[in-house]
Formats: C-alpha cells, structure tokens, sequence
C-alpha cells in the first residue's frame, strides 16, 4: 500500500546530499542532518547556492562536508 502512513522519503542506508540555497544560522540544516540520520540515511555531504559566513552556520554543521558556491 503506497499510502501507508509507514513510508519514509528516504529508506535505510540511503545515499543523501541536502541541497539548499541558503545556508545563514544554520539551524535548518542542522535539523536535516539530524532527520537524515535519524532516517537511517547515509549522509555524505550538504551544498548551498549562498552562505551567509558572518552568521556562523557552518559552526552548527562540525565534521559534515559543506560546500557553498557563493560566500558573503
């Protein structure tokens, strides 16, 4: 039944990159982290159009792999 309220959008073991385009206080990003974990999924990294560095969002992300393409 595809409507089981049991589904997840990502499955155990899965291979996730969380792509955003914002990355300022990095309180959302944070909690993607942990629902991707938490999800049993395989996080191997999170990338931002834009990173607001004087906000310190990335402090918030430790031992994750962060890319921005643009810094400000």
């Amino acid at each position: 039944d595809v409507c089981s309220s049991d589904l997840d959008a990502i499955e155990k073991g899965q291979r996730v990159l969380v792509v955003d385009d914002v990355l300022a206080t990095g309180g959302t990003a944070a909690a993607c982290v942990q629902l991707v974990r938490t999800l049993g999924g395989d996080l191997r990294g999170l990338s931002f159009l834009i990173e607001l560095s004087f906000l310190g969002g990335r402090a918030k992300l430790p031992n994750e792999s962060v890319h921005s393409v643009l810094q400000y």
